[in-house]
């Protein structure tokens, strides 16, 4: 079977999932991702997930697109298009036909995928065992491990520890002060400086801890709860940073893509 005989399904349209559907998309796949009604991507430049709330969004080239009904996403792979379907419940997509099924919520938990939900499911990140929940399980970690594919077991667990960007981890990374309605004063792709103020929940202000460019903000007006993360700054400050997949969510994608030629390529083991 060809890739281009195979459909896939993805859960999950933030940015780590976005770059694994824009890898499986640039080498043929025909592919859906399904999206809650109201996704909370933190690098939405970079996210199909946004598609949800603009109709249309352009990754590196690639289109996605919201769709209300399945029947339109066949015209969707005629464009070129990746289609977008809201399908908080999975409802929608367990009536139609895929191949693949890739789990790409990283929630650190599974939320109801199963092994028995298509002919090969692969899930990204801890909460998952393969052979059990998932035929294959990806490495979501940074390290020297990241986007291996793991056939027995599970990925390392969460360590609710930021990864490190050029010698700096838990700073880069901005969490809302309090609970309550997100108020940005700042857009990404833009340079901040220490101390700058990027928004405020409920009148609660939020201070970069670190400058470099606002690669990640959640979306303007957007309920959060304290402690979430809803903006990331890249101490590289590198704006072209902000607007295109990362080396982490492509070596995830490097793994998905090993993981389905592993079971319908040339040599399947």
């Amino acid at each position: 079977m060809s890739s281009s005989d195979l459909i896939v399904c993805l859960r999950g349209g933030g940015d780590i999932g976005s770059g694994v559907a824009w890898r499986l998309h640039q080498c043929g796949f025909k592919l859906f991702v399904t999206e809650t009604t109201e996704p909370l991507s933190v690098r939405r430049k970079v996210s199909f997930c946004e598609a949800v709330y603009d109709g249309a969004i352009i990754v590196e080239g690639v289109k996605g697109v919201l769709k209300r009904d399945p029947k339109e996403i066949p015209r969707c792979w005629e464009m070129g298009e990746i289609p977008v379907l809201v399908d908080p419940g999975f409802r929608k997509a367990s009536q139609m036909h895929f191949d693949v099924l890739v789990d790409a919520i990283l929630a650190k938990k599974n939320l109801g995928t199963s092994i028995d939900l298509a002919q090969l499911v692969i899930a990204l990140g801890p909460g998952f065992e393969a052979g059990r929940d998932a035929h294959y399980v990806i490495e979501t970690n940074r390290g020297h491990y990241l986007g291996r594919v793991i056939s027995e077991g599970s990925a390392q667990p969460d360590t609710g520890i930021p990864g490190i960007v050029a010698g700096i981890g838990a700073e880069r990374v901005l969490r809302a002060p309090a609970d309550g309605r997100w108020e940005s004063l700042s857009e990404i792709g833009k340079s901040v400086s220490k101390g700058q103020l990027i928004g405020t929940v409920e009148g609660i202000p939020l201070h970069a801890a670190i400058g470099g460019a606002l690669r990640g903000l959640i979306r303007h007006g957007i309920k959060v709860t304290k402690g979430l993360k809803i903006g990331d700054i890249d101490p590289r400050g590198e704006i072209r940073n902000c607007f295109t997949i990362s080396d982490k969510a492509l070596a995830v994608a490097g793994g998905v893509l090993e993981a389905i030629l592993r079971r319908y390529g040339r040599a399947p083991v």
